[in-house]
């Protein structure tokens, strides 16, 4: 959810998570690794996008087009947020809503064209029909030649009041899950008939934040579960949106560590419910302080390159422009609670404060400036890890052998002198320093260091390393695909490299080291003696008979099973969820031969945001992130074949990933 215009406003709900305080000192050195073995997924050429709003009176102008130009941006999604399901493309109109001159479709795509971007537009689902959604298609891409791929059916339309909470327009009569996946697999069999080569995409909820997990009265499952099994098969992509929130810098900082659960687990609900391939978008996002000021450009930054990494295919910044909120000073600086990338040049109700001229750029903006100029379309981002937690990192390697780093200082008050060291990547001594401070009005850039900086206080820092020697080896290798897992086994399988005389090293990523588990001269490798409950991230390597090796593989994520047969059998259950905390139900079965006497059964919370809130059916207990259920009077021994069922209630302030393991007297049990 976002902040709207006040036709369509709505109240921000947003989950807080405990930091504790820095304690990083100015004059310790930070230690920064980067793997080029580590790969993780690449840059596309929609990563780095905007929100569009037909009421901003600036949408296609010359200035802010070039503006857009300036700081690389590849994508522009319209016609903005919940305007989207009001509003009608052919005469411009947005019942209810104030629409600006001059941001109908065409001068958008002018302004598109300009910057040299591409357009991610939003079909009116609420408001609207298939027809008309079949007949922009025609326009945009048969009549007008624009090229539109990427096509939303509807923005946020789990905010139509079926959970309760209405700021979504939806005149459909049935406003269930089931009832708006049908209806995306008529608009998308409308909109394909016109142009087959257009993508759609269809309105998730983003792991962690509401409605995620509420199964409403009537439906078959989660929002998830029900528009992914029927309509995953007609579309192409899936739609996020975040707004992390946060009760200050640090924590809503601290918000980015939440992005590989959470698509982590958008990923598996695509595997389990739509049995195929989608893409992820995540097209609105904030951050949840300091929206025009060092803390919202230190989150985007980070945001943005985890997000990436992790295989979002475009992540769109809420807004080009949106307007004055609550003002306050941030670390120093002005911030003008306004949630666009550039000032709107207004001023608060009592005339007090105002912003900066029209235009004029937040420090966000300078942070996907920055971006833009830290990873290119076709960079492929690589593992890196810093001793300091309030140093990110993240790297990238280009097609030309160059090398990419992006350092964020996320301490208000100390500077970090960092050194750096690199595995499986040569650098010349010298490189280009990108620098963005705090306060700042452009990046600036000079000459360092390949091995060593110092970073100022809350700032963004970019180096770009050139290769000693050739960088020329094989041709990377396919992505892996994990098949056969078992709790302790997975067999890998890849595309070959072109050449002869090949072999494959297969390395498994932990923290920005690389463990290789083996090497051989076939497309496909058996992993043995796996952690059961764990989850891998894999790449393979080619190396041809000169030593040369390529760059990683895309990396394959998959997770071991539990024992197949065991003393103990564990089925774990989300039976009523509220959106930021559930009750689980356990049941616990004798799978083995002889009774049970007295038993403890044991599991762990995979995330820091979660937390055991009480049990019963047993004495439970909770320390750090492990949970304990012991027996209670009436359910002591548990005969072979029987089961005895516990439960609790769970909280969580992000993604809710179930607990892996359960172990009872101390025995790994098969989880069903």
């Amino acid at each position: 959810m976002k902040p709207r215009t006040p036709l369509l406003a709505f109240a921000l709900v947003a989950a807080t998570l405990a930091v504790p305080p820095a304690q990083a000192q100015a004059d310790t050195t930070v230690s920064v690794s980067v793997n080029a073995r580590a790969g993780l997924e690449s840059v596309g050429d929609a990563s780095i996008g905007v929100n569009h709003a037909v009421w901003d009176a600036e949408l296609g102008t010359n200035a802010v087009a070039d503006l857009m130009k300036n700081a690389g941006v590849q994508a522009m999604r319209y016609p903005g947020g919940s305007y989207s399901d009001i509003y009608h493309w052919r005469d411009n109109t947005a019942p209810g809503g104030y629409v600006a001159p001059n941001t109908d479709f065409d001068h958008f795509m002018a302004g598109v064209q300009r910057a040299g971007s591409q357009a991610v537009v939003i079909a009116n689902y609420g408001t609207g029909t298939p027809q008309e959604a079949a007949d922009w298609v025609r326009y945009a891409n048969v009549e007008k030649h624009y090229g539109v791929k990427y096509w939303e059916i509807g923005n946020e339309l789990y905010g139509n009041g079926h959970y309760g909470s209405a700021w979504e327009a939806d005149d459909h009569a049935d406003k269930s899950p089931a009832a708006y996946a049908e209806n995306v697999k008529q608009f998308a069999q409308a909109m394909k008939a016109v142009d087959p080569t257009v993508k759609i995409g269809a309105v998730l909820t983003t792991p962690g934040n509401w409605p995620d997990g509420i199964v409403a009265g009537g439906d078959a499952g989660t929002w998830n579960q029900v528009v992914l099994s029927i309509a995953g098969p007609s579309v192409d992509f899936v739609i996020l949106h975040w707004y992390p929130g946060g009760s200050g810098a640090a924590d809503a900082l601290s918000k980015t560590a939440q992005v590989t659960d959470a698509v982590w687990l958008v990923r598996r609900q695509i595997d389990k419910y739509a049995h195929k391939d989608l893409g992820i978008s995540l097209t609105e996002i904030n951050a949840g302080y300091g929206q025009n000021t060092q803390p919202g450009a230190l989150f985007a930054a980070d945001a943005y390159a985890s997000l990436v990494a992790a295989g979002v295919f475009t992540v769109d910044w809420w807004n080009v422009h949106n307007g004055i909120g609550t003002t306050s000073t941030v670390e120093g600086q002005p911030d003008y609670g306004d949630f666009g990338l550039l000032s709107s040049g207004g001023c608060n109700s009592d005339g007090s404060v105002c912003e900066p001229a029209l235009n004029t750029p937040f420090a966000p903006y300078h942070a996907l400036a920055m971006l833009s100029k830290f990873a290119r379309p076709g960079d492929q981002l690589l593992r890196a890890a810093a001793s300091d937690p309030l140093v990110k990192v993240h790297a990238a390697r280009r097609a030309n052998g160059d090398l990419a780093v992006l350092l964020v200082n996320e301490d208000p008050a100390a500077a970090k002198p960092v050194t750096l060291s690199y595995a499986g990547y040569s650098p010349a001594a010298s490189a280009q320093v990108l620098s963005y401070g705090n306060g700042g009005t452009a990046i600036t850039t000079t000459t360092g260091s390949a091995t060593s900086v110092t970073l100022a206080p809350y700032s963004l820092t970019t180096l770009v390393l050139h290769p000693t020697g050739s960088t020329a080896g094989p041709a990377r290798p396919g992505r892996p695909v994990a098949s056969a897992v078992t709790a302790t086994d997975a067999t890998l399988t890849w595309t070959a490299s072109a050449g002869t005389g090949l072999k494959y090293e297969i390395h498994r990523q932990n923290g920005a080291i690389t463990e290789q588990w083996g090497e051989t001269t076939a497309t496909t490798f058996t992993a043995h003696n796996l952690r059961p409950g764990t989850r891998y991230t894999v790449n393979v390597i080619a190396r041809d008979g000169s030593g040369r090796v390529s760059w990683a593989s895309a990396p394959v994520i998959f997770q071991t099973g539990t024992p197949a047969g065991s003393s103990c059998a564990v089925t774990f259950a989300d039976v009523n969820d509220w959106g930021n905390g559930y009750v689980g139900s356990i049941d616990i079965t004798n799978t083995g031969t002889n009774p049970i006497d007295t038993w403890n059964l044991a599991f762990s919370w995979p995330t820091a945001w979660q937390q055991f809130s009480g049990g019963w059916n047993g004495t439970w207990s909770a320390t750090g992130n492990s949970v304990l259920a012991t027996n209670a009077d009436f359910n002591k021994v548990i005969a072979p074949g029987a089961t005895v069922n516990v439960g609790f209630v769970g909280g969580y302030s992000g993604p809710n990933v179930p607990p892996a393991l359960f172990t009872l007297n101390g025995a790994l049990c098969t989880t069903r």
